[in-house]
């Protein structure tokens, strides 16, 4: 009877000194964070080096982490047409779920993440690639499947109340009681509808529960995480050339995410998120009494500039420079003109908790780990003031960082529509005329040789 009462207290003082690690791990103060996207498993990694070398305690996924579905080669002719107006054939169709597991089996076991999750708390949403389907909404079919597929790849507990939900969104909050961050996290992708409809992004119970979440008890730090783009719009200016997805293309649910956010009085709240294959940081003055910014890091491995030969960097470069946008913070810290990077990348965030104010630096950095592009702000500069969001609206306008894209005159914003129609115009008449010269060249070529046979 004797060891039987010893073997009980082992086990207890074992389970109470886990539980204590446990919350004591919960209670650390948070002062980096790491988070990236656009991950694809079967190209090289190495810019998790740089990551380890900034020794997050936390990593948030936030879309992409695999690259799920099957991309179908471009064809313009033949029986199955993948582009063009006349296509008859998906790009991208789904793979089997055999497949989605083999993919995050490699993601996971990729040596530099691997190393990563030793000594970093991974967590994560996911976008369209790891969803299932390339640019797909409410309408997939598999998406009970793969979120299972997901929420294994990061590790979450058999009994999560995300196993037994409707969409992959959660919340955590981190550290000790007066320095506590929350991260929120955002599922675009299972209650979305469809592109152009204007309909519904998160769907009424990821709704409901966000508003609690926003209502909440305060912290110190909240960052919300979306897989797509919240405050820029860029497809307002690039289309109708292409279009990306983004907050802005659903402007009521945009317009009701920044009034909830502006109603919680919510104090050190800003954006993350990915899914555009290039880093930038936007901006965002008329939501709350602050500026909201947006930190773009895409991708971990897909990248705009990865896709061009290397002598059209500078070009796709000028282009970044050339598209109008209003949201975007431009400065000279920027590494290029644009201040976008179009290679590999992740997000940074670090917290000087005992600065006077607490100082935030948000950055996007490359493969070697520095910047380049970034900002620099204090919690007491973002602190939700009393203001009426309409008043503020009217008497700031002129600023930049005020006015949507939507908003721009036309000629600036289709300005690269315009230029990408008189290029073309400018090739086809070059194109007629080279083929008329080339035609009377050879007639005048034929008559020579008449006169000279005569």
């Amino acid at each position: 009877m004797g060891w039987k009462l010893w073997w009980w207290w082992w086990w207890w003082l074992t389970a109470a000194a886990v539980e204590v690690a446990a919350e004591s791990a919960h209670h650390h103060l948070v002062t980096r964070i790491g988070f990236g996207s656009c991950a694809n498993q079967g190209a090289p990694q190495p810019i998790w080096n740089a990551i380890i070398d900034f020794d997050p305690q936390v990593f948030i996924w936030l879309g992409d982490n695999i690259y799920g579905d099957i991309r179908r080669p471009f064809k313009i002719f033949g029986k199955e047409r993948t582009i063009g107006p006349w296509r008859n054939s998906p790009r991208f169709i789904p793979s089997s779920e055999q497949e989605m597991k083999s993919r995050y089996g490699k993601a996971k076991s990729n040596p530099g993440y691997s190393r990563l999750r030793k000594n970093t708390k991974v967590i994560g949403t996911w976008d369209d690639h790891d969803y299932g389907l390339n640019d797909a909404g409410k309408e997939f079919s598999r998406k009970v499947t793969n979120q299972r597929l997901l929420l294994d790849f990061l590790g979450e507990p058999q009994d999560s109340p995300r196993r037994k939900q409707d969409g992959v969104y959660a919340s955590y909050t981190l550290g000790p009681i007066g320095r506590l961050v929350k991260v929120i996290l955002l599922d675009t992708r299972y209650h979305r509808d469809p592109l152009r409809s204007d309909g519904t992004i998160l769907g009424s119970s990821q709704w409901e529960w966000l508003e609690k979440e926003l209502n909440s008890s305060p912290t110190s730090v909240t960052i919300i995480g979306s897989s797509i783009q919240v405050i820029s719009n860029l497809s307002a200016t690039t289309g109708p050339l292409f279009y990306m997805e983004s907050w802005g293309r659903f402007p009521k649910e945009r317009d009701r995410l920044f009034k909830l956010i502006e109603d919680s009085k919510r104090d050190g709240m800003f954006f993350i998120s990915g899914d555009v294959h290039f880093g930038e940081i936007t901006r965002y003055d008329c939501a709350t009494g602050y500026p909201l910014y947006d930190v773009t890091a895409s991708g971990i491995t897909q990248a705009v500039e990865k896709v061009v030969p290397q002598p059209l960097h500078l070009l796709v470069r000028f282009l970044a420079w050339l598209t109008p946008t209003t949201m975007r913070v431009m400065d000279h810290n920027c590494r290029y003109r644009s201040c976008t990077y179009g290679l590999p990348n992740f997000g940074a965030v670090e917290i000087d908790w005992n600065a006077a104010p607490v100082t935030l630096k948000i950055e996007v950095r490359d493969v070697n780990g520095n910047p380049v592009v970034g900002v620099a702000t204090s919690l007491s500069e973002l602190q939700a003031r009393n203001f009426n969001s309409s008043i503020t609206k009217k008497t700031r306008e002129h600023q930049r960082h005020c006015s949507l894209e939507v908003s721009l005159p036309w000629i600036v914003r289709y300005r690269l529509a315009i230029l990408a129609s008189c290029a073309l115009a400018i090739l086809v008449i070059a194109l007629i005329g080279g083929v008329w010269a080339a035609i009377l060249a050879c007639r005048r070529c034929g008559r020579g040789l008449k006169r000279k046979c005569d």
